[in-house]
């Protein structure tokens, strides 16, 4: 049986074992602690979903390196182009040279990304920080407007304007000042909607927040672009409900704003889309910028902005680009990347293994009181821990418990949310059935055993 098909199993008395603890030991002294390790693991191989440590001990991953791995880890085709690629020319900076992998690649893209406008164009940068910062500079060259409005619960990275974007600030500790122009808004998180409101009535309510920023933060005519994902990540997989997203969309019309799209997450396949802006198209909303990253290309770093032509052809010559962008390994990798997608229905992998867990994710949500919300769209399937359903108090304690307690079993999660109360999925998207249930029964074993824990 290969490493992709097997099942989590655990044979070291404790995780990680001799080996992998050897390893933890030396990153110890070796790497810089800030980076910040969540878990007990080392990787020495890698399938599909699966990974061994070098102690062989067998690990499910539903963190697939935060959404990166959602064709899996390993895939032969993948490594066959980019190791094609490698036999030709590794880099050629585009802002001095052009290559055929870059050209390809913002076709395909501008083919398949859902943005407003017929004649689109691509640029690449190398991390989803660097692509959420371009797209806020593009709009701001578009518009000549000089702020922003982002929101609560929102990640958009670790550079330094876009650790201004991202709510948590955790992620912001002793780096300030940050830029000015970036203003925070209210998402529309229903589940922690004030009390009573019906959906329709919250949606009311977050919109009317958004429209208040224009008296209390910045007039409309300052603001260059509204900016969020249209699922949180890191804010906990809220769904940004459709109703509000027209909303939106109307708002931006109205005032000459451009909507953005932060897909680096959600891109890719994760949706039950290729993009989850495909739900917004089919609704008449779609984003005038969209910004992926992450699974574009299985772990070789790139990025992508894509937008209408009459967008970048604001931009000033000189203003955009960089050394790595569109490397021509990555480029190599996301072609390829986007043709099995294509070619395989990745879409559908992501609704059917969303389905699985959805159903069970609710089983729970009925048996158990400290399970509060189930959420999500695709596979990106949110499970919030609350101390109890009445009060709705985030459960961090329990989340931590459960985390730790799967990864001795052999299963990999992460936590989400402002609190750290959600565990999200981001498990490879080639994950089998069988692999599903042994997950399932993994995650509740874990839930059962630390039920008081507050």
């Amino acid at each position: 049986m290969t490493l992709g098909n097997e099942l989590p199993k655990i044979i070291t008395k404790t995780v990680p074992g001799p080996k992998g603890q050897d390893i933890i030991d030396r990153r110890s002294v070796a790497c810089a602690k800030a980076i910040g390790c969540s878990y007990p693991a080392v990787m020495a191989k890698a399938e599909g979903a699966m990974f061994q440590d070098p102690d062989g001990n067998v690990f499910l991953d539903w963190v697939g390196g935060v959404g990166v791995t959602n064709l899996g880890y390993s895939n032969p085709e993948v490594i066959k182009a980019i190791q094609e690629q490698a036999g030709k020319f590794c880099h050629a900076m585009f802002n001095i040279y052009s290559h055929e992998g870059y050209v390809k690649l913002a076709e395909k893209l501008n083919k398949i990304v859902p943005v407003k406008g017929d004649i689109r164009n691509t640029m690449f940068v190398c991390s989803g920080s660097e692509a959420n910062e371009n797209a806020v500079k593009i709009a701001k060259a578009y518009t000549g407007r000089p702020n922003i409005i982002v929101f609560s619960g929102a990640f958009h990275g670790r550079t330094n304007y876009t650790m201004a974007m991202t709510a948590k600030k955790g992620y912001a500790i002793a780096q300030g000042p940050f830029p000015d122009g970036v203003y925070r808004a209210e998402f529309p998180y229903l589940y922690r909607a004030p009390k009573k409101m019906t959906e329709a009535e919250a949606i009311d309510y977050y919109i009317t927040r958004l429209e208040n920023m224009f008296m209390e933060a910045t007039p409309s005519e300052y603001c260059a672009a509204i900016v969020f994902e249209p699922v949180q990540g890191e804010g906990g997989f809220v769904p940004a409900p459709i109703e509000w997203v027209k909303a939106v969309r109307k708002i931006c019309d109205e005032k000459g704003i451009l909507l953005v799209a932060d897909e680096v997450q959600t891109g890719f396949a994760r949706s039950g889309r290729m993009f989850a802006t495909e739900y917004w198209e089919e609704a008449g909303c779609p984003p005038d910028i969209v910004t992926m990253a992450k699974s574009i290309a299985q772990g070789v770093p790139i990025s992508a902005v894509t937008a209408r032509k009459e967008i970048f052809d604001k931009v000033p010559a000189g203003t955009i680009g960089g050394t790595y962008g569109g490397n021509a390994l990555g480029c190599a990798a996301a072609l390829k990347v986007i043709e099995i997608m294509e070619r395989e229905d990745f879409p559908s992998k992501a609704r059917h293994i969303g389905a699985k867990i959805t159903e069970r994710y609710n089983q729970w949500k009925e048996k158990y009181d400290v399970v509060g919300d189930v959420r999500g769209i695709g596979s990106m399937v949110g499970i919030e821990f609350v101390t109890d359903k009445a009060s709705k108090t985030a459960n961090p304690a329990i989340v931590k418990a459960i985390i730790h307690d799967a990864a001795q079993m052999g299963l990999i999660l992460e936590n989400a949310g402002n609190k750290g109360s959600v565990v999200r999925l981001l498990a490879p998207l080639c994950m089998t059935d069988e692999q599903t249930e042994a997950g399932l029964k993994i995650f509740e074993k874990a839930i059962m055993k630390n039920l008081d824990v507050k």
